[in-house]
C-alpha cells in the first residue's frame, strides 16, 4: 500500500519567511507599547499586531481565507513587513530596520519567483 499524501517540502526560505512574519508581529507589538503615550500604547500595542495577523491570515497565509492573485499577496506582505521596518526606524533602531527590510525583501523576491513559476 502506498502513501497517497502529497509530499510537502519545506525549504530554508519557507522557514525564514515564517520567522520574518513572527518578527514583524512582535516588532509591531513592541513599537505600539514603547513608542506611544500611555493609553494609546495599549491600543496600538495590541491593535497593530492584531491588524497584521488578520491581514496575513485573510490574504497571505498558505491557508488564506480569501484567495487573491500573487500581486495582491505581495502588496499585503509589503505592507506588513514595511510597517515592521518602520516601527524599528521609529524606535531609533535604523540598523535593525534596514537589515530586516533587506532580508524580508530578498525572501519575498525569492518566494515571488516561486509563485509565478
Amino acid at each position: 500500500m502506498t502513501d497517497a499524501r502529497p509530499e510537502s517540502s519545506v525549504g530554508f526560505n519557507d522557514i525564514l519567511r515564517f520567522l520574518l512574519e513572527i518578527f514583524a508581529i512582535i516588532s509591531l507589538g513592541i513599537w505600539g507599547f514603547v513608542a506611544w503615550p500611555f493609553g494609546w500604547n495599549i491600543v496600538v500595542g495590541i491593535g497593530a499586531p492584531v491588524i497584521a495577523i488578520v491581514l496575513w491570515a485573510l490574504f497571505r497565509s498558505p491557508r488564506a481565507v480569501l484567495r487573491i492573485d500573487p500581486f495582491g499577496k505581495a502588496i499585503v506582505e509589503i505592507v506588513v513587513m514595511a510597517a515592521a521596518a518602520y516601527a524599528w526606524w521609529d524606535l531609533g533602531q535604523p540598523v535593525i530596520a534596514i537589515v530586516f527590510a533587506l532580508v524580508a525583501a530578498g525572501s519575498g523576491l525569492i518566494n515571488g519567483r516561486k509563485e509565478f513559476a
